[in-house]
């Protein structure tokens, strides 16, 4: 009498293996859809920021310690407004209000609460009651009418550095020069698309294709980058601008966090000499260290976005400085 047929002992282990395969894909692309929209193709695609009032007019007068910056540490786009602040000596004009990352509640949130408001989500709804989009940071914010002036980055940098200067310890200090404006808006246009948001298109990518467009570009423009640095200290010349500032805050995050975290893999900033030598330059300027938690970026980064990371585990490297 033959004895039954055993069941293969590897059948249930690859049954599991692709039957978790397939719940988590499905899984992870709900999350990222909510995570980073993307387009057709895989493409992530940043939503543009909703409030884009300025200051300097009748309803938001100059004043000093009445606007509030809402900030992130881990986030780039907040850091830039940190590094303008700290650049043109206003800290004690414009307080800083920290938000910090819950992969629970899906947002920003208060610790503790401010305003009557626990996360940065309620916040947003507090000053417009009737706003749907995301809460996102840097938000500038007018403590008189307790309203959200603007929370785009690269148009509150600009405020900070020509608006306050009645305040500013540094006012004689100019990120954003006539004479270079259009050489600066050329280099914010190249470096947005290609590094700033490129990194995210890398890491948000949702397709193999989508990835290894943004990651050449993203490569190709470092090493444009790294051949202008070789022949200039910054990149319009001997003059720090508000170019520099938004491109270092995504540098700064590049090898504890891109580099692994985002695949943005073929090369280190470290690996670049004069990209690593602009690197450490403006981290070095007065001020400048005080903004740079890198500690608190890899908690975020690697701690919070579940999709990219689901076990949490956050790397023991840190790049020096």
């Amino acid at each position: 009498m033959n004895s039954p047929k055993t069941l293969d002992s590897s059948l249930v282990p690859n049954l599991l293996i692709t039957f978790a395969g397939t719940i988590w894909r499905t899984m992870w692309l709900a999350m990222m859809k909510e995570l980073a929209p993307t387009n057709e193709k895989g493409e992530y695609q940043r939503k543009s920021s909703q409030f884009r009032d300025t200051v300097g007019n009748e309803q938001y007068l100059i004043s000093s310690g009445r606007y509030y910056l809402y900030i992130g540490l881990s986030c780039p786009w907040a850091h830039r407004t940190l590094v303008v602040r700290a650049l043109k000596g206003l800290e004690e004009t414009i307080p800083v209000v920290q938000v910090i990352p819950s992969a629970t509640s899906g947002g920003w949130v208060f610790n503790p609460a401010q305003n009557g408001c626990s996360s940065l989500r309620q916040f947003y709804r507090k000053s417009s009651p009737s706003y749907r989009g995301r809460a996102t940071v840097p938000v500038f914010w007018d403590s008189l009418t307790q309203k959200i002036v603007n929370n785009e980055s690269s148009e509150i940098i600009k405020m900070l550095n020509d608006q306050f200067n009645d305040f500013a310890q540094y006012a004689e200090l100019d990120l954003y020069p006539l004479s270079l404006q259009e050489e600066i808006e050329l280099w914010n246009d190249k470096i947005y698309h290609a590094v700033n948001n490129g990194v995210y298109r890398c890491g948000f990518a949702q397709t193999q294709t989508a990835y290894q467009d943004a990651c050449l570009e993203l490569f190709n423009t470092l090493n444009e980058l790294e051949l202008v640095l070789s022949q200039k200290r910054y990149l319009c010349g001997d003059l720090l601008t508000l170019a520099d500032v938004r491109l270092f805050t995504t540098l700064f995050r590049f090898d504890a966090v891109y580099y692994g975290l985002f695949k943005c893999n073929l090369q280190r900033i470290q690996d670049y000499t004069h990209l690593s030598r602009y690197l450490q330059d403006i981290y070095q300027l007065p001020g400048v260290a005080a903004t740079c938690d890198l500690e608190r970026v890899k908690l975020d980064y690697y701690g919070q976005l579940f999709p990219l990371n689901p076990g949490g585990i956050v790397p023991l490297g840190l790049p020096k400085f």
